[in-house]
């Protein structure tokens, strides 16, 4: 499973695929859902503890493979924009970073395993960042420190105890993941870059189906419509 937007903390892929406060295991019986992280986060000292006891895992390609390997039901879940798409997160947008990325894309076809698109509605609305456009020093540092460190640190906010503006807490604001159809997709060692993109194209096809048919319940107050930056 593949899941957008990357938001500045992805609530709710966590709550879907991390843990069953959505009843994940009723509505899909027999998966497995493995949601996966940077391996630089199994370095933090207990924190480690908390994925690892969530079942969460490194997002490298070794580890989606040997997770994939384990055969039918086993299942992996990415978010797949990285920090480029997390530095767009703002309420009422949804700003993907999706045209270059093939990886995932080429993991699941040497696997053989379906591609199913999960769109989280609300994700980029419990947090607001501060202004980082292209230019800004705020976002020469951000990017300076994704090239030294792997990722990098949206500088975000949301309400107080008792201030609704500023502080860490999150807005109020639902998240709704809308998990789409899955894409088959054959089974080859070496695909070449046309079955890429022609998997891709499907891919943004059912994301964008998704997209169309549940904005107007669950993103009303969206600024602008669903775009691929980049």
């Amino acid at each position: 499973m593949t899941f957008t937007p990357h938001p500045t903390l992805y609530r709710g892929a966590f709550a879907t695929f991390a843990t069953e406060s959505t009843g994940f295991s009723q509505h899909f019986p027999g998966i497995r859902p493995h949601l996966l992280t940077l391996a630089s986060n199994f370095r933090i000292p207990i924190y480690r503890d908390i994925l690892l006891y969530l079942g969460v895992c490194s997002v490298s390609k070794k580890s989606c493979i040997n997770i994939l390997s384990a055969g039918a039901g086993a299942a992996i879940t990415i978010v797949i924009g990285g920090a480029t798409e997390s530095l767009n997160a703002r309420p009422g947008t949804a700003d993907l970073t999706l045209k270059r990325r093939l990886g995932f894309i080429k993991v699941a076809i040497q696997q053989g395993a379906s591609l199913v698109p999960v769109f989280s509605f609300g994700e980029n609305d419990i947090y607001d960042q501060l202004s980082n456009e292209k230019g800004t020093t705020v976002y020469k540092i951000q990017k300076n420190f994704q090239k030294i460190f792997g990722f990098t640190l949206p500088l975000f906010h949301g309400r107080g105890l008792l201030t609704y503006n500023v502080g860490l807490l999150p807005f109020r604001h639902p998240i709704v993941s809308v998990i789409g159809k899955p894409i088959h997709v054959p089974k080859e060692e070496k695909p070449s870059k046309e079955l890429l993109e022609k998997i891709q194209t499907l891919y943004i096809e059912e994301l964008m189906r998704i997209w169309d048919t549940y904005k107007d319940i669950y993103a009303r107050e969206r600024t602008r419509e669903l775009m691929l930056v980049d």
